[in-house]
């Protein structure tokens, strides 16, 4: 008896270990395929199997199909989102200044939100998430009530300040036209310009 616990423990732990395994090949993929649509939204499924490290049936494994594969994207999106959104500290200090901590937790995810943009990826399997979807909205109506932002500006026009400036941030990078540091400095210099509320006197 005691070598059936033993056995089935054993079983268990393997079970788990393959579980974790396919967890990070299935996010290896996700990742690889990412960065083969950010640089070029035609690439095939084969470069996304180049750039994971994997073989083109162990990638029709896991996702048979390419939209499997832009789900995964999307889902992956909206993981990724949340957590900006968390490590940003939307709550904390001025609307400003938590617009200005996104924006660099943002321009982190370049790659991921030049796809979503691009539209490969379906918006309403990414964009509806309530949580995130709000969050830029409630962002900008605390800023007109913290006077940190600029009140006479819409929420839709400050929001495409921003998506404005990431792109040029993006875009900058990838064309190795700058340094991130410069890149990120000149980000929220645009972003407390553009959208700051005017300094008294």
């Amino acid at each position: 008896m005691a070598n059936d616990s033993r056995s089935g423990t054993a079983q268990t732990a393997d079970a788990s270990a393959e579980s974790g395994a396919r967890a990070r090949t299935r996010q290896a993929i996700v990742e690889a395929a990412v960065r083969a649509l950010a640089a070029d939204p035609g690439a095939s499924l084969g470069r996304v199997a180049e750039l994971a490290d994997v073989g083109r049936t162990t990638l029709h494994r896991y996702f048979p199909e390419r939209a499997d594969l832009l789900d995964a994207v999307a889902r992956h999106a909206v993981r990724s989102i949340a957590a900006a959104h968390d490590r940003a500290r939307l709550d904390e200090g001025t609307a400003l200044e938590a617009l200005l901590r996104v924006a660099q937790e943002y321009l982190e995810l370049g790659d991921l939100l030049t796809v979503l943009f691009s539209g490969l990826v379906p918006e309403e399997a990414w964009a509806d998430d309530v949580t995130n979807g709000d969050a830029l909205v409630r962002l900008c109506a605390r800023g007109r009530t913290d006077g940190s932002l600029d009140p006479r500006l819409p929420d839709d026009w400050s929001q495409g300040v921003l998506w404005s400036a990431l792109y040029l941030s993006w875009s900058t990078l990838r064309a190795g036209d700058a340094d991130r540091h410069t890149v990120v400095t000149n980000l929220l210099l645009t972003l407390r310009k553009a959208l700051g509320a005017s300094l008294p006197g």
